[in-house]
């Protein structure tokens, strides 16, 4: 498996991005609340501003942090770390490969790390090369 992680650079022009729009929340809030608007537009000022502060936590967290975030979930073995997995814990083969029984001595099967077809006698996938 791959993983596929946004690179520090647009983690960190996403969260410059953020900023702006904290910043404008802000001022919408201010000029909503001046001009007598309604208090739904007020709070959606508010409800903008948290969920862009949230980003910017994200993307600068993503962009200096040491383990970055995937955008997809592929990490393989030896690659940097997903800090989601350390958190909420890893299972090392997917539901897909213990349900079908790949590698588990049947008449051949599929390796549940790529896909291959695998024999029931191999340890080994022939095309990634990880242990069954």
């Amino acid at each position: 498996m791959r993983s596929v992680k946004p690179g520090r650079g647009p983690s960190f022009m996403g969260g410059i991005g953020a900023v702006g729009a904290v910043i404008f929340g802000i001022i919408w809030m201010a000029t909503a609340a001046e001009m007598g608007a309604p208090v739904p537009f007020v709070l959606f000022g508010l409800v903008f501003v948290v969920m862009a502060a949230a980003n910017a936590v994200f993307s600068f967290r993503n962009a200096a942090g040491q383990n970055r975030y995937s955008l997809y979930d592929i990490t393989e073995e030896g690659e940097e770390e997903d800090p989601l997995e350390e958190r909420f814990g890893r299972k090392d083969v997917p539901e897909e490969a213990e349900e079908s029984g790949a590698g588990s001595g049947e008449k051949g099967g599929f390796c549940p790390y790529c896909g291959a077809r695998v024999e029931a006698d191999h340890a080994f996938c022939r095309s990634c090369g990880k242990k069954l």
